[in-house]
């Protein structure tokens, strides 16, 4: 099982950046499909991004164009780089590790997330 920790999050003003990390340890960290979710109060959990361990990757329509995700598999370490940020995006972002891939359901380990605040 893999243990993660997010960082990165904040407040920033509408149009600003931030960039989230997510630090894996526990586990081989390769091998895992990484993904961001996030969650707004009084909403579900939904997927942000996510990234196969090859590198391939997805978004939700809502922040492609917008939004980054990567990884470094020597630093066990993956990469939400958030431009553009608009009010719609403030959040509780988590990370996931998922040893099956890409999933209908998320499956896996959990981080204990990052608030994410967009604001002026």
């Amino acid at each position: 099982q893999v243990q993660l920790v997010e960082s990165g999050g904040g407040l920033v003003q509408p149009g600003g950046s931030l960039r989230l990390s997510c630090a894996a340890s526990g586990s081989i960290f390769s091998i895992y499909a990484m993904g961001w979710y996030r969650q707004a109060p009084g909403k579900q959990r939904e997927l942000v991004a996510r990234i196969t361990s090859g590198g391939s990757s997805n978004y939700a329509d809502s922040v492609k164009g917008r939004f980054t995700i990567s990884r470094d598999n020597a630093k066990n370490t993956v990469y939400l780089q958030m431009n553009s940020l608009k009010p719609e995006d403030t959040a509780v972002y988590f990370c996931n590790a998922n040893p099956f891939g890409f999933t209908e359901s998320p499956r896996g380990s959990w981080g204990q997330g990052t608030q994410v605040t967009v604001s002026s």
